[in-house]
């Protein structure tokens, strides 16, 4: 006889359960008030209410955020843990809001979490938020790095990590763990506002789960690109730590060793020694593996090939081949301002 299908309870609290072997240290958990984070929190608390802050971002984008914020504080504190809201108070400026309020999100955290000691910093993206993620970056032509989606977890600064719990978990079950302790929840207009990608793609993915693309195997392609991009990327460090030196505050890379990689090698390899090189100053801007490719594939290695000379810039990155195979990289001058006096 087959074992009865876990519970909600059950399978939340083995969700969360790795994250209280941890050393006895604070766990912040990322608390915004909609049905995923609510879950999180009540799920944390019952599980390990001594180990776990709360804290709340509040980016000030709607008129009520401010008191969305205080409720999550309440519920909190029925729950008996501490929580700190975190204001977003910087100008709001471009087309890009949500990436920007995205980024000032885990600023924002990943300063709190070293302000209390906090490791880990747990949000609750669910199977949902991963297929969403994944559909975004196959519209944009990802790569399997790409459609690899969220990572379970990642590093946000020295000693910090992000950690993901929920990815296994669908929104539904989460809204139902919610109604099944008559929890109460937010739900942000933002996530129907069809000015935005995700919301549109909300929509979509109905019409998609009937033609058999649904969340699960959205999700279940990330697993499987993120398994191939993590051998590949091995493979590729292990190449640049052999081909590559350093260089009059550059790189300097053996082009004739590296052109005889497979092109995903060389790709992530260029790709790696870019990201090492490329300035500071340079404002940051999305990868684009377009461009990554028409610098290697439809450049670098025919010049290689060749034995031609190449100069290229890339990332904020002068990228320079001599005839003889060796690849130079160096921070390309800041670019000059345009002469509005004219």
């Amino acid at each position: 006889m087959s074992a009865a299908p876990a519970s909600l309870d059950d399978r939340l609290a083995r969700a969360l359960a790795p994250f209280l072997e941890e050393p006895a240290r604070p766990a912040l958990l990322a608390v915004s008030g909609g049905p995923d984070s609510t879950a999180l929190m009540h799920a944390a608390a019952r599980a390990g209410r001594a180990r776990f802050h709360v804290a709340t971002v509040d980016h000030a984008l709607r008129s009520s955020s401010a008191d969305e914020a205080l409720g999550v504080g309440r519920l909190a504190t029925e729950l008996g843990l501490v929580h700190t809201i975190l204001t977003w108070d910087a100008p709001r400026h471009g087309s890009r809001i949500q990436a920007s309020a995205r980024g000032a999100r885990y600023s924002l955290l990943t300063d709190h979490a070293a302000r209390i000691g906090a490791r880990l910093i747990l949000t609750a993206h669910t199977l949902d938020d991963q297929a969403e993620t994944v559909l975004m970056r196959l519209i944009a032509g990802s790569g399997p790095s790409g459609l690899a989606g969220m990572r379970d977890e990642r590093v946000l600064a020295p000693g910090i990590r992000l950690v993901r719990p929920f990815l296994n978990l669908s929104k539904a079950d989460l809204v139902a763990y919610c109604e099944m302790h008559r929890l109460p929840f937010l739900r942000d207009p933002s996530n129907t506002d069809e000015r935005f990608t995700r919301a549109r793609l909300r929509r979509l993915l109905p019409l998609l789960a009937e033609e058999g693309l649904n969340a699960a195997r959205l999700a279940r392609l990330a697993v499987r690109a993120g398994r191939d991009d993590a051998a590949l990327r091995r493979q590729a460090d292990a190449v640049l730590a052999e081909i590559m030196r350093t260089d009059e505050g550059g790189l300097r890379l053996d082009g004739q060793s590296l052109r005889r990689e497979p092109c995903a090698i060389v790709l992530r390899v260029v790709d790696a020694a870019l990201d090492t090189v490329a300035p500071a100053h340079e404002a940051p801007v999305p990868k684009r593996l377009e461009r990554l490719e028409a610098l290697v594939l439809d450049a670098l290695l025919p010049a290689l090939a060749e034995g031609r000379a190449l100069r290229r810039t890339l990332r904020g990155v002068l990228i320079k081949a001599d005839g003889e195979g060796t690849i130079r990289l160096v921070a390309a001058p800041p670019r000059r301002a345009p002469d509005r006096r004219r």
